[in-house]
């Protein structure tokens, strides 16, 4: 795909052409349009002869059958020009044009993908003319084709013979245009026929079978891989490595040559872009140019590999074996595709609830925690309850504190206290697990209390079907001092109930006084026993707790406009027998939920709830349980979510152990954090790992990015930011967490309490190797017919998970040890997670180093200046004048400001998200990205750019940009009103580049330390951190809009057509479609404006947001101060120059420094002294980055045998003071003396001004 330069380039060509004809069609009569149907219409001086001529051959050709044609040109511009033409002519309508130019030819090059979609068109016929420039000579292997014209005659030898050989078809003719009476030309080409000649005939004639065998061909040779680069092939290797480094519109990197007379033959001198790792490279002593170009071009070969820049199969891109292994290694898969992967996991359940329980002796020690239940209001009566566990739990796990959400904003303040250990007998363990069962029966198996006996106890034989053990029982205080105890006596009472078919202290049946029992529907029992107990009503089968006997009311008594028993008639049609019995007050049994859901909607108070009782004709009930009072029931309630929440703190800290036995740090976290960075949003709970997520995303990229840009140097800019998002992808992150097994920890699903299992209701799917693959039949897609996730719980607790859900818990968890401990922790994590975050003093001071070769910039950029506007003094200003150097501009020795910009980018994107969790600290993690997004763009640091005058330190080469960043700038500073009368230039975006560049020069400059970087950005961003101006992209902002407001949209990707974008947006409205349409040479810009119209419109026909904005979260939003979250890092502290030399002795591990590009630094004085003046005059020209010196004669006079030559030598001279120098020379016999003596004159100058030692 061709990038968008490419594009806007070729757009600028064909606008103008387009015009062109435009205006030339002006000049035809009515008859003669300015289609240029006719050969008359195309003629001189609008059209050149030459034009003309090929329109009469491709007229002449153009009905034979199957004919293919291919015209070469010289030039770019005249391959697009003609095919321009060509294709816009009715007459040439059988030709069918396209044009193929080289990839490495300028601004209007074309990809790669570009010249083989051509090609591909041209050989199956679709295309059948191709306008080309010698990029076709070879290679195009085109049988078909059949004639050839040389536009524009060949240059060599080859390029004649080559050209030709393109047309492969028998008869097929080759037609050079040549101008009548051009000596020259015709010269030119009997030259070529001749040479054709010479060189077919000593092929003919070529008799002898010797192989040439001592060819002088270096090869480089990789030994890992068995790579290896040759001479011959290192140019073409160079300029393919040049095409994939970084550009853009106003910079395309080239390679650029020089060529020096030594005494031991010729040197060429190398340049390389400003954004490669190197910027020279010197060939060896050489026998001719061209040797000295491909000696110089595999030394830089052989450089680039091992800097990493090529990777060990010597191509662009990054190696998978790089030092530190930091690359994953598959970085190259679908990552969209993959994170929607989902794979079945075992959960771990805590190991302190899993005790054994077998073979318990007479007796038997547990340890007990008091459950506190406190409600807000307390308008509620819960039972005290205990729990007992056979190993203690965790400190942490003893301080949990829990809120449980009831109806109407009420809640329970749950928690646990630990109160010792309490001594049980094998009988009352008995007696806990058969409670325990009852219970869960009641609250989640209540069917099975139709029946008129249930059984207990039938699953404590089978101990595989248990996960957890542990007992819930009722407690009471004793009546002297404050003990708590089991209260066995309500357990008893429970259990002594005659539908378990144990009666023992109830006999129900004996007869009670009347004044003193109830006639219930299974017999006649004590109202004392009718109280506090469970009932069944069979007509409805719902099942309620009894609070009181309402003496003075019974089934004659009004209910609504009827009496009870005529509502039991005529509902249930039911006719009581016993009317005469007074009602019972009851409670209707709960239904479990879950009150982990925060059911709380923002600051909403909590109300007190008026409890709700029906009465009920006793003769209607069935006698249960006995001793189950209301208050026991709303215990039993709130016990299945509080041990929810309590197994997910145990795994916690159990994480937290495994974590703290690899790196201390982690001791230093609160369990209930690490919690909640194992929550999702899915388990619909007050916390989730969304909000640790955000910072730790953030973090990620700045300490992965921070490694890779200090240990490999050697990478640009793009392959520095292709190796982070390798690394902190989700895919790998996933990988790397599931080899420590951290999925097991994960909390994904709602807490359902239907699935609540524990001893006396066990798991009933019983998993295991051979029931896994039956039980669970998803696979690892997630189609949307599937079932959930988390539809079937089996024994092992098994759980799909995403893969991007691991991922995300591991972005979490980094967030956690930010907050809770700082970058130490966070670092350590990663390190033990396997993510290389860590870096080499040695590679940082040789960043410092390599800064200096910025320092020539010294006259351009007033640094003192530069360091007052952003309040900050560099210890090595090479770092800052790099941060302001675009890559257009190669007139230095250093580098440009990409690589600074992706450590600025990195490490701004944190900063600003740590502002923000920290200033706002209730808002949503989607609220944090919007904000960020916002502030950390390019649009909003272009702004920053202009209003600090960063723009103006911008050094570049470029008039194309200097106009864009000027037009920017210009209308930066209108008021609005006039900004609105103005359409919006497009935004450079190397103004937001340069904020970011110098706030990385900062960070590097201070060592990184963090602290002195955040003053920097407040200072710099505090207008965008102000939000006093709020705005989502505008179609992020429609988006929303009309599906809060159900509206459907209809937004299709861009349609291009002539050099435009054009967008087109629907959206339906009640009666209509609203449809608004953009075009603009660029196609987010067009989707943009589109989308602003849409919802200008939308509003303007009276449609609201239903979500509030941004701008009303942050008004009613509580704001604290903004702080740095987690930075605990001692900074690196380096003072001067000679601190870097000594440490790089001492501490140096690595290649040796490259050499310097100064050439006083590469050669001896004396060395430069030998050498003629001429070449040293190049050589200081190519080391100070000037242009080559221009030599011309401007005098030859005398007669032919005392002629004698004056030479002009011409330099211009680079910097703040630039300068044209001219130095002319004597009257000299000889052009090579008068040139030398020319170079010693300008030689002399540069030395007097100060340019030479």
């Amino acid at each position: 795909m061709e990038t968008e330069a490419n594009y806007s380039n070729k757009c600028l060509t064909d606008q103008y052409l387009k015009e062109a004809i435009s205006i030339l069609g002006c000049n035809f009569d009515d008859e003669t349009t300015a289609d240029f149907s006719t050969l008359e219409t195309v003629k001189e001086p609008f059209f050149s002869k030459k034009l003309s001529v090929l329109i009469e051959v491709l007229t002449r050709y153009r009905l034979q059958e199957g004919m293919k044609c291919i015209i070469f040109v010289k030039r770019t511009i005249i391959a697009r020009t003609l095919a321009y033409i060509l294709g816009n002519m009715k007459s040439l309508s059988f030709w069918k044009c396209e044009f193929l130019v080289g990839y490495h030819s300028g601004l209007k090059n074309m990809s790669r993908k570009k010249m083989n979609a051509v090609v591909e068109k041209f050989c199956s016929g679709e295309v059948n003319l191709l306008v080309a420039t010698n990029v076709a000579e070879e290679g195009l292997d085109i049988q078909t084709c059949c004639l050839v014209v040389r536009f524009d005659l060949p240059q060599t030898v080859a390029s004649f013979i080559q050209s030709r050989g393109r047309a492969r078809m028998m008869k097929s003719k080759y037609i050079f245009l040549v101008e009548r009476g051009n000596q020259q030309d015709e010269k030119l080409l009997d030259d070529f026929i001749i040479g054709e000649t010479i060189m077919s005939k000593e092929v003919l004639d070529r008799s002898s079978d010797d192989t040439f065998n001592n060819l002088e061909e270096i090869i480089y040779k990789v030994t890992s891989t068995g790579a290896s680069i040759s001479t011959g092939c290192s140019v073409s290797l160079l300029h393919y490595y040049c095409s994939k480094l970084p550009r853009d519109m106003y910079f395309a990197p080239s390679l650029k040559f020089f060529y020096i007379d030594d005494s031991n033959g010729i040197i060429c001198r190398m340049i390389l872009p400003p954004n490669a790792p190197f910027r020279q490279v010197e060939s060896l002593p050489c026998a001719s140019k061209d040797e000295a170009k491909r000696n110089a071009c595999l030394q830089a070969c052989k450089e680039l590999h091992e800097k990493g820049a090529l990777t060990d199969y010597l191509l662009p891109g990054l190696s998978s074996g790089k030092k530190n292994g930091s690359t994953a290694h598959h970085s190259g898969c679908n990552s969209n595709e993959d994170e929607n992967l989902r794979e079945l996991y075992e959960m771990l359940v805590p190991s302190v609830l899993k005790a054994s329980r077998s073979n318990f002796d007479s007796q038997i020690n547990m340890y007990f925690y008091y459950i506190r239940l406190v409600p807000i209001p307390e308008d509620r009566q819960y039972r005290m309850f205990g729990l007992f566990v056979m190993s203690p739990l965790p400190k942490e796990a003893e301080k949990l504190e829990v809120d449980l959400h009831l109806a109407h904003g009420r809640i329970v303040e749950a928690g646990i206290e630990p109160k010792g250990m309490l001594t049980f007998c094998k009988e009352e363990i008995v007696l806990g697990q058969y409670f325990q069962e009852m219970c869960l029966k009641i609250i989640l198996d209540r069917a099975e209390f139709y029946c008129d006996h249930v059984s207990l106890g039938k699953f404590h034989a089978s101990e595989h079907c248990f996960s957890t053990f542990y007992l819930l029982l009722p407690v009471k205080q004793q009546n002297c001092g404050d003990k708590i105890i089991v209260d066995w006596e309500t357990i008893r009472c429970c259990l002594s109930s005659p539908v378990f078919g144990r009666i023992t202290d109830l006999d129900w049946k004996d007869p009670y006084p009347i004044s003193d029992s109830l006639k219930l529907l299974n017999g006649t029992v004590s109202k004392h026993n009718v109280l506090n107990s469970l009932v069944f009503t069979p007509h409805n089968k719902l099942f309620f707790l009894i609070d009181d006997v309402i003496h003075g009311t019974n089934a004659n008594s009004q209910y609504k406009s009827v009496s009870y028993a005529q509502h039991y008639q005529d509902r249930f049609n039911i006719q009581l027998s016993h009317p005469e019995q007074p009602l019972l007050k009851a409670k209707p049994l709960f239904n479990l939920h879950n009150l982990l859901h925060n059911r709380l909607q923002g600051n909403t108070e909590s109300h007190e709830l008026l409890e709700h009782f029906v009465e009920l004709p006793p003769e209607l009930c069935c006698l249960k349980i006995v001793g189950f009072s209301k208050d026991i029931g709303s215990s039993l309630s709130l016990l299945p979510s509080l041990m929810h929440r309590l197994e997910n703190l145990l795994v916690a800290i159990e994480l937290k152990e495994v974590l703290a036995s690899s790196f201390p740090e982690a001791s230093e976290i609160r369990a209930d954090c690490i919690l909640e960075a194992l929550t999702t949003e899915k388990c619909l709970e007050r916390l989730s790992l969304e909000r640790f997520e955000v910072l730790g995303d953030a973090f990620l990229k700045y300490a992965v990015g921070r490694h890779c840009f200090v240990s490999f140097q050697g990478l640009d800019e793009g392959q520095l930011t292709r190796m982070r998002s390798a690394i902190v992808n989700n895919s790998n992150l996933c990988e790397l967490a599931i080899k420590k097994n951290l999925q097991v920890y994960i909390r994904d699903q709602p807490f359902d309490p239907t699935l609540f299992f524990a001893l006396g209701r066990p798991c009933n799917v019983v998993c295991n190797a051979d029931t896994e693959s039956s039980i669970h039949q998803m696979g690892t897609d997630s189609g949307s017919d599937r079932p959930e996730s988390g539809s079937v719980r089996c024994t092992k607790s098994h759980n799909w998970l995403h893969r991007k859900t691991i991922a995300d818990v591991v972005e979490a968890l980094v967030g956690a040890f930010l907050v809770e401990s700082g970058f130490k922790a966070a670092f350590a994590f990663l390190r033990w997670l396997g993510i290389p975050v860590h870096f080499d003093l040695p590679d940082v001071y040789r960043v410092y180093k390599s800064s200096n070769n910025n320092l020539s910039l010294c006259d351009v950029i007033s640094v003192a200046k530069l360091e007052e506007l952003i309040g900050y003094t560099f210890k090595y200003k090479g770092l800052i004048l790099q941060a302001l150097v675009h890559a257009s501009y190669s007139n230095h020795p250093g580098g440009c400001y990409q690589k600074l910009e992706f450590l600025g980018d990195a490490v701004l994107e944190y900063l600003i998200t740590s502002y923000l969790y920290s200033a706002y600290p209730d808002l949503k993690p989607g609220q944090i990205t919007d904000l960020r997004s916002i502030s950390v763009n390019n649009y909003s640091f272009a702004h920053i750019a202009v209003w600090n005058s960063l723009h103006k330190f911008l050094v570049k080469d470029s008039n194309s940009l200097t106009e864009a960043v000027n037009q920017f700038e210009k209308y930066v500073q209108l008021s609005e009103p006039e900004k609105d009368m103005l359409e919006e230039p497009a935004c450079p975006k190397v103004l937001g580049d340069i904020v970011e560049s110098c706030v990385g020069a900062v960070l590097l400059d201070t060592g990184f330390d963090l602290n002195q970087v955040w003053k920097l950005m407040l200072m710099l961003l505090g207008p965008v951190l102000n939000f006093t101006s709020l705005q989502l992209h505008a179609v992020r902002e429609l988006r929303e809009f009309c599906e809060s407001s159900g509206l459907p949209l209809g937004l299709p990707d861009p349609v291009k057509e002539k050099g435009l974008y054009f967008v087109k947006v629907e959206v339906g409205l009640k009666d209509h479609t609203l449809t608004c349409m953009a075009t603009n040479k660029n196609s987010k810009a067009a989707r943009k404006m589109a989308a602003q119209e849409a919802l200008s419109k939308l509003k303007a026909h009276g449609y609201k947001p239903k979500r509030k904005s941004l701008e009303e979260v942050l008004r009613t939003t509580r704001k604290n101060e903004a702080k740095l979250i987690g930075f605990d890092e001692d900074p690196i502290l380096v003072e001067n120059d000679n601190d870097i030399c000594i440490k790089l002795e001492k501490l140096s591990t690595h290649e040796p420094e490259e050499s310097s590009l100064f050439l006083q630094d590469a050669k001896s004085a004396g060395d430069l002294d030998r050498k003629p003046a001429k070449s040293r005059l190049l050589e200081i020209c190519t080391a100070n980055y000037w242009d080559p010196p221009l030599f011309e004669c401007c005098k030859d006079e005398g007669p032919s045998h005392l002629r004698e030559f004056t030479y002009k030598v011409t330099v211009r001279v680079e910097g703040a003071t630039a300068a044209l120098l001219e130095c002319f020379s004597d009257p000299k016999a000889q052009k090579k003396a008068a040139q030398e003596h020319a170079a010693e004159g300008a030689l002399w100058y540069l030395k007097q001004q100060g340019y030479l030692p």
